[in-house]
């Protein structure tokens, strides 16, 4: 099983950027489909994008897209999701996923699938 930990995480005013680090160990993510999730308080955990692992592929929440942008470097077995024009409701702790699936509508993890321990992010007004 991979391990996850994510990094960058942080207070930001609206309209600023952040961008977050998720380092994996234990295994190689060369073939795993990498996601971001998070969860607001109160709330259920959200699926925010995820990326294939072969071709690159990019999936986003209607609410990030434009503003969020995933990417996987494969060699340094890390993924990273840049945040810009952040917004108060983004306001929610990150979670990295390894091999995340979306079966009949609830996201669940594949064989070998883990999350991250999640990184706050605070938007401010």
């Amino acid at each position: 099983q991979v391990q996850l930990v994510e990094s960058g995480g942080g207070l930001v005013q609206a309209g600023g950027s952040l961008r977050l680090s998720c380092a994996a160990s234990g295994r190689a993510i060369n073939s795993y489909t990498m996601g971001w999730f998070r969860q607001a308080p109160g709330k259920e955990r959200e699926f925010v994008a995820t990326i294939t692992p072969s071709t690159y592929s990019t999936s986003y929440a209607d609410s990030v897209k434009g503003r969020f942008t995933i990417s996987r470097d494969n060699v340094k077995n890390t993924i990273y999701l840049q945040m810009n024009s952040l917004k108060p409701e983004d306001t929610a702790v990150y979670y990295c996923a390894a091999n995340p699936r979306l079966i009949a509508s609830t996201w669940i993890l594949g064989p070998g699938g883990s999350w991250g321990q999640g990184t706050q992010v605070t938007v401010s007004s």
